[in-house]
C-alpha cells in the first residue's frame, strides 16, 4: 500500500471503541438521553400555525417518500394530527442529492428568542490549550439527536402533499 492511498479502519477493532461501546453505537437512533429537552416556547396568545404543503415535481414527491419512510422507520418521526403544520421542501446539494428541510419561518417568528449569547470561538479555542484528545461526531442526522419537550412536540408537524402529517420526535434547532 501507498503512503498516500488511503486505510481502510475496521472501527471494532479499535481499541477506544471496544473499551466505550455505549459512545460508539451501530445503529442511530433517538438518542436516549433524558438530561436534556429542546424547548419551543412561543409567544404568549399565540394560536396554532398551519400552512398548505408546497408543490412538488414528481421526482420529488417520490424522494419525499423514500426519505420520510427512512424516518419513520427510524423512528424519527410519527403519524400526527397537531393543528400545526409547516410546508417541506427540497434543497439540492452539492453532490445532486435531495435535502428535506421544512420550513419553520412562521413558527420561528412566533417563538420567544433566546437570549443567552452564543460563545466566541476565540475564546473556545482558548480552553482547548493543552487538550490532548478531540472527538468528530458526523451530524449528518444531528437534526435528530435532541429530544423536543413532549408538549411542544406538536408545534413541529410538517405537511407534505399525499401524506400523512408527520410530527418530529427529535431535532437540533428549530
Amino acid at each position: 500500500m501507498s503512503t498516500g492511498a488511503k486505510q481502510e479502519i475496521c472501527f471494532s477493532e479499535v481499541p477506544v471503541v471496544c473499551n466505550f461501546p455505549d459512545v460508539f453505537p451501530e445503529d442511530f437512533g433517538i438518542t436516549t438521553t433524558e438530561e436534556i429537552d429542546f424547548i419551543i416556547d412561543l409567544v404568549p396568545g399565540t394560536k396554532p400555525i398551519s400552512i398548505p404543503p408546497y408543490r412538488m415535481a414528481p421526482r420529488e414527491l417520490e424522494e419525499l417518500r423514500s426519505q420520510l419512510d427512512d424516518l419513520l422507520e427510524l423512528g424519527f418521526i410519527s403519524p400526527s394530527m397537531s393543528p400545526w403544520g409547516a410546508p417541506v421542501l427540497f434543497v439540492k446539494k452539492k453532490d445532486g442529492s435531495l435535502r428535506l428541510c421544512i420550513d419553520y419561518r412562521q413558527l420561528n417568528r412566533i417563538t420567544v428568542k433566546n437570549k443567552y449569547p452564543l460563545p466566541r470561538i476565540d475564546d473556545l479555542f482558548d480552553q482547548l490549550t493543552g487538550a490532548q484528545w478531540f472527538s468528530k461526531i458526523d451530524l449528518r442526522s444531528g437534526y435528530h439527536q435532541l429530544r423536543i419537550r413532549d408538549e411542544d412536540r406538536e408545534k413541529t408537524a410538517f405537511k407534505a402533499r399525499d401524506t400523512v402529517i408527520f410530527s418530529l420526535q427529535s431535532c437540533r434547532s428549530v
